[in-house]
């Protein structure tokens, strides 16, 4: 009679409790995502408000604010290399001090496609623009990010563009994207903020590692079973 397998035994033991421990994570992953979506949905719907309510209410993620901006709409900016609706292009970022903050923003003024040449003029003035603007966060870029050439960039990094642009003082490190025309006169660049790209295949993870597990209990019996059989006279 052949001894039982202790150590295929353990093994087995150890890899299942791996298995079903990254099961329940993702399942605990897939609330915390679906929280983060019904959040993000649920500050998207609300309507503008003035930027001072929105920011003392804390959480600026999708949140529309009406914003005031001296001279945006022909203020000096910098290019950043983007795609929208699947056209090739940039986005203009300009510096906004709004009335009676002392931070600036950077606003993106929206996309413009490769085939489009012309810019807005840019002419120091203080006419003031009522914007609405939706903040974003994103992530610092990495240590592969190309680096900026010629006023375009390809990353986008909030300190960079704010030295680009001659900013000084403190920064908000929110992208704010102008949902409103800011230069009506230039129909070619489109106010836009980009969709929000949140990946739920949690539920699918979820399945995948509990399925290994019962896949791995079902080939540990059927080969109990095979010894058991073969120990049988």
């Amino acid at each position: 009679m052949k001894r039982f397998p202790w150590i295929l035994t353990v093994l087995t033991v150890l890899a299942l409790i791996l298995l079903i421990g990254l099961g329940v994570w993702q399942v605990e992953r897939l609330k915390w995502k679906e929280g983060l979506i019904a959040a993000a949905d649920a500050a998207a719907a609300k309507p503008p408000a003035p930027l001072e309510q929105v920011l003392a209410e804390g959480d600026l993620e999708f949140r529309k604010a009406l914003i005031v901006c001296p001279g945006l709409a022909s203020a000096p900016f910098v290019e950043l290399q983007s795609i929208h609706d699947g056209e090739a292009g940039v986005r203009l970022i300009s510096a906004c001090k709004p009335a009676g903050t002392d931070f600036t923003l950077l606003v993106d003024r929206g996309f413009v496609g490769d085939g489009v040449t012309a810019r807005p003029r840019v002419v120091e003035t203080t006419l003031p623009l009522v914007m609405v603007g939706e903040f974003r966060t994103f992530d610092k870029p990495g240590a592969m990010s190309p680096a900026p050439r010629d006023g375009r960039f390809y990353a986008r990094d909030t300190a960079a563009m704010a030295k680009a642009l001659n900013i000084t003082g403190p920064v908000r490190p929110e992208a704010v994207f102008a949902i409103t025309a800011v230069n009506p006169e230039f129909p070619a660049l489109r106010p836009s903020a980009p969709p929000a790209a949140f990946s739920n295949n949690h539920f699918g993870y979820a399945l995948t590692w509990i399925g290994l597990a019962i896949a791995l209990a079902g080939f540990y019996v059927a080969l109990l079973r095979r010894r058991t059989k073969k120990d049988i006279p």
